[in-house]
């Protein structure tokens, strides 16, 4: 904080996601609330770099989800990549940026190559993007949830079901524009997330979207999550992590016209 607040743009990284928390009370109770508290004065210019999620065999403290947490606090950008060039583009930024940004990195994604020219720039990091277009379902995922979405998508082509996906990009601010013209233009929609269901990111986006949309959906929109457990061990996260089976078997539970 002092670093940022004398001029310098300071990167700091959590290594892991549970090993943020005891920084937590220092990122919820300062970071955020800093140019708040001095009415615009001060900017902390800063960026907080938290690994994060699960599919790698981590074991205990190496596997949360802990966007929820960050996304709820007012005064914090929160922003999670899926891909290589958005990881690169988005962290250009982040770091360009006179507020703090909390940037989380997939942890299972760490292993995703492409070829770039650097320096690459994508879309603005507060801003979604459909990275496949359908008429039938909207899916929305972020960081390692969006392959989720795709390979899902992918499978249900074969059943004649349309998805679009969705990558969210930024959880906070959410990006209304782009995820509610997706659901208007489908009517349904899914939120894939890795963390528990219970109070988790994709409550909000539901609600969210719900309150905007209402008239425009056919059916409830859907979560596909983990449990709502502790992050297993590395044997049992399989058991645990969304597929795309367990998406496909969500929407099945809506009943369809495709006529």
């Amino acid at each position: 904080m002092g670093m940022a607040m004398y001029g310098l743009r300071p990167v700091v990284e959590m290594q892991f996601d549970a090993f943020s928390y005891p920084a937590f009370e220092q990122i919820v109770s300062h970071v955020a609330k800093m140019r708040n508290r001095t009415k615009g004065r001060v900017s902390l210019p800063m960026v907080i770099r938290i690994p994060c999620a699960g599919a790698i065999g981590g074991v205990e403290h190496h596997s949360d989800s802990s966007e929820a947490y960050w996304a709820s606090t007012p005064g914090l950008t929160v922003v999670m990549p899926s891909n290589p060039a958005d990881a690169y583009s988005m962290l250009r930024e982040a770091i360009d940026s006179d507020d703090p940004v909390v940037f989380m990195e997939p942890k299972s994604r760490y292993w995703s190559k492409a070829d770039l020219a650097l320096p690459v720039q994508t879309a603005p990091m507060d801003r979604a993007q459909v990275v496949r277009e359908g008429t039938d379902v909207t899916l929305i995922g972020y960081g390692p949830t969006v392959r989720t979405a795709l390979d899902a998508a992918a499978a249900a082509e074969a059943e004649g079901l349309s998805i679009e996906v969705v990558d969210l990009r930024s959880l906070s601010p959410f990006d209304d524009e782009t995820v509610g013209a997706s659901l208007r233009k489908t009517s349904r929609a899914a939120v894939i997330h890795e963390a528990a269901q219970f109070g988790g990111y994709g409550a909000e986006v539901a609600a969210r979207l719900t309150e905007r949309n209402f008239f425009h959906l056919a059916a409830p929109i859907l979560r596909i999550t983990g449990y709502d457990i502790p992050y297993p061990s590395p044997k049992l996260e399989e058991h645990y992590l969304p597929t795309p089976d367990r998406v496909l078997e969500a929407l099945a539970s809506w009943e369809w016209d495709l006529a």
